[in-house]
């Protein structure tokens, strides 16, 4: 984003002001269990509190749902690849794991998709930065792992990858693979100065996800996914919501104008409370 605005505007000085969230310092235990995604956007929503910063830079999948009045998301830039990655030393692929291979993530929605997928392999929860993630796999204490593969293609390490996990597989969450600009809704301004870096294809999709998510109270602790792609002008979206061990699970897909996003997304939510996410979602507590 630096690089881009840079391009935009040669006369402009921008600088990088570097940040460690809470979501980055907290390993030993789950998101879910310690406050979800807004651990990784409460101190550059600080910053811009404060003036130190003019724009927050997020993953749109680490982005809550519901956003407090004086932030606003003012762009969302071009998607990477949206879709899971299988990273293993061993093995090509999720199907030549044997029975009780360990697999690492950090995720209830892949961990559900998993169960339900693979039932004969053990998921177990796997916290850290990149580097981490990749150190421990490399150490053996798992025998694959899954990770976002936007994030290991951003960081250079897309030649870590051995496969591309196919949505049908591994739907993703809400807003995967996307770059989101935030800033403060009093400063319209600054809305003007980073417009043209939104996508509006992206951001199609990513409103469409969103609105599913925020219908159904979507978080770390609900194991949901939702993810749209722009076929010929029309917006094809898909969602589910499991339980944790990937025993119920409700699916959905439609496919609708992508004119109104959050629409779409909204009836989607309900063509899934039709088909039993309601319980599953009252079992968990949500």
């Amino acid at each position: 984003m630096r690089d881009l605005l840079r391009a935009l505007y040669p006369a402009c000085s921008v600088e990088l002001l570097g940040m460690t969230t809470r979501g980055d310092q907290i390993l030993d235990r789950p998101l879910a269990k310690v406050g979800g995604k807004g651990l990784f956007v409460k101190e550059l929503e600080t910053a811009l509190l404060d003036g130190s910063a003019d724009l927050a830079v997020h993953s749109m999948k680490d982005v809550p749902m519901q956003m407090e009045p004086e932030f606003a998301l003012v762009a969302i830039g071009p998607r990477e690849v949206p879709l899971d990655a299988f990273v293993s030393s061993k093995y090509a692929s999720l199907d030549d794991l044997p029975p009780g291979a360990v697999v690492g993530t950090s995720s209830l929605r892949r961990e559900a998709q998993l169960h339900a997928r693979y039932p004969y392999l053990a998921v177990t929860p796997l916290r850290g930065n990149l580097d981490t993630r990749l150190r421990k796999l490399d150490e053996g204490q798992f025998d694959a792992i899954i990770l976002a593969a936007a994030g290991l293609k951003r960081l250079g390490l897309g030649a870590r990858i051995r496969s591309v996990l196919p949505a049908a597989d591994s739907l993703p969450a809400a807003g995967q693979g996307a770059l989101g600009i935030e800033a403060l809704s009093s400063r319209p301004e600054v809305a003007a100065w980073v417009a043209p870096l939104n996508d509006p294809t992206t951001a199609a999709c990513v409103r469409a996800e969103r609105a599913v998510s925020r219908a159904l109270a979507g978080s770390c602790e609900v194991p949901l996914g939702a993810y749209a792609e722009m076929q010929g002008g029309q917006v094809f979206l898909r969602g589910f919501v499991a339980s944790p061990d990937g025993t119920r699970m409700a699916r959905a897909e439609l496919t609708g104008n992508g004119t109104d996003p959050e629409a779409l997304g909204l009836q989607l939510a309900d063509e899934l409370r039709c088909q039993g996410a309601s319980e599953i979602l009252a079992s968990l507590g949500s």
